[in-house]
C-alpha cells in the first residue's frame, strides 16, 4: 500500500496495481487502449489514495518550476502585499516562484486555494488564516500528506505546524500603557472574530495595561466581531453616542483603524483631543493623513522573508517546528498626543 504520507505518484499507483506506469497514466485519461475494467480499478484507487495530477509534467516535458503556495486573506492591505513581497525576495534567492491565493477573508476560498496548490504540486505552501476559518480539516489533509506549510499572522495547529507571529500582545499592552499615561481612562478595543489567536493576543495585551493600572474593565468598551470597514464604522460610531462615551480607542488592524479615524471625524469629535486613536496598522498610510496617525507597526516584509526561511528549511527535510516572533513597534504621532486638563 502506497504511504498516505506523501504525495501519491503515479509509480505507487502502478505499484499497487501491478501495472505499468505508463498502463496507470493511459487509465486515468480513460484510453480505449486500457480495457474498462482496468480503467475503474485505477481510478478507484487513485481516488482512495488521494492522488492528484501534476498539470505541469503532464503540459511540459521537463522538470516542472520548484514553486511555493501563499494563501493570504486581503492580498490588496499593505501589510499582505509586503508579507508577499518578502517572500519573493527570499524565495528567488533559493530559485523558487512564488504563486498566491487571495481568500477575501472566506474560508471556503481558502480550502479551494490549499486544494489548487496540492493539486499543481507546490513543493510548500505559507498561509494566514482567513477571518471565517474554523474548521482545519483542509489543513489537517495537509499535515497527512507531508506537504510542507508554514503559517504566518493567523494560525492554527501549533503542534503540527510552523509559524511567524508578531508580538501583539505586547504592542497592544504597550500602546494602551500609552494612552493611559496619557490621561485616558475610558479606551476602546475594536477587533475582530475572538476564535483568532490574533485577536485573542492584541485584546489580551489591552486587558493586561488596564488590570495592572486598575482600570475597571468596561466590557462595552470590549467589541470583537469582524474585520470589515462599514462594521467597524458603525460600531465606532455607536460607542462614540454613548453617554459615556470612550476617550481612546485601539483599532486591531488597518481597516478597523481607519474605519474608526472616519467614524471620529463625522461624529464631530477632534483627534486626539476628544478621542485619542492608535491602531495596528503600516507606517505609509499612518504619516499621510491628518492628524498623523500614532500606530503599531509590523515589520511586515521581514515576516515574509522569516515565513519563507522556515519553509525552506521544512521543504530540505528539517522537521523541527518553529515558532517564531518578529516584534512590532509602538511608533507615537499626533493622534495620541497627551490630553489636556
Amino acid at each position: 500500500m502506497a504511504n498516505n504520507k506523501h504525495r501519491t505518484s503515479l509509480k505507487d499507483l502502478a505499484k499497487e496495481l501491478g501495472v505499468s506506469i505508463a498502463t496507470v497514466s493511459r487509465a486515468l485519461r480513460s484510453s480505449p487502449e486500457i480495457g474498462l475494467e482496468m480503467q475503474e480499478k485505477v481510478k478507484e484507487l487513485a481516488k482512495r489514495l488521494n492522488y492528484r495530477p501534476n498539470p505541469f509534467a503532464q503540459s511540459l516535458r521537463k522538470e516542472a518550476p520548484r514553486m511555493i503556495g501563499v494563501v493570504v486573506p486581503n492580498l490588496v492591505t499593505h501589510y499582505y502585499a509586503a508579507v508577499l513581497d518578502g517572500i519573493e525576495d527570499e524565495a528567488r534567492k533559493a530559485g523558487y516562484s512564488v504563486i498566491s491565493a487571495n481568500t477575501h477573508e472566506e474560508s471556503a476560498a481558502e480550502v479551494t486555494a490549499i486544494d489548487n496548490f496540492i493539486s499543481l504540486h507546490v513543493e510548500g505552501i505559507i498561509a494566514c488564516l482567513s477571518q471565517n476559518t474554523t474548521d482545519y480539516s483542509h489543513f489537517e489533509e495537509i499535515s497527512k500528506m507531508d506537504i510542507p506549510l508554514v503559517f504566518f499572522g493567523r494560525t492554527c495547529m501549533p503542534d503540527k505546524f510552523s509559524s511567524v507571529t508578531a508580538n501583539g500582545d505586547v504592542a497592544a499592552q504597550e500602546a494602551t500603557q500609552h494612552l493611559i499615561d496619557t490621561g485616558r481612562r475610558r479606551i476602546a478595543f475594536i477587533g475582530g472574530p475572538n476564535h483568532l489567536d490574533m485577536v485573542r493576543r492584541r485584546k489580551h495585551g489591552y486587558l493586561e495595561a488596564l488590570r495592572e493600572n486598575r482600570i475597571p474593565i468596561d466590557r462595552d468598551l470590549v467589541v470583537c466581531e469582524k474585520i470589515d470597514y462599514e462594521w467597524a464604522l458603525g460600531e465606532t460610531t455607536r460607542l462614540l453616542k454613548m453617554e459615556n462615551r470612550p476617550d481612546a480607542i485601539l483599532a486591531f488592524n488597518d481597516i478597523i483603524t481607519f474605519a474608526a479615524f472616519t467614524a471620529i471625524k463625522q461624529s464631530g469629535l477632534r483627534i486626539p483631543d476628544d478621542v485619542a486613536l492608535i491602531g495596528f496598522t503600516d507606517d505609509v498610510h499612518a504619516k499621510y493623513v491628518t492628524p498623523q496617525l500614532s500606530a503599531i507597526e509590523d515589520q511586515s516584509h521581514e515576516m515574509g522573508k522569516v515565513a519563507c526561511q522556515l519553509l525552506l528549511k521544512n521543504i530540505a527535510g528539517d522537521d523541527k517546528i518553529y515558532k517564531k516572533i518578529v516584534p512590532q513597534k509602538l511608533v507615537l504621532r499626533e493622534t495620541s498626543a497627551k490630553k489636556e486638563c
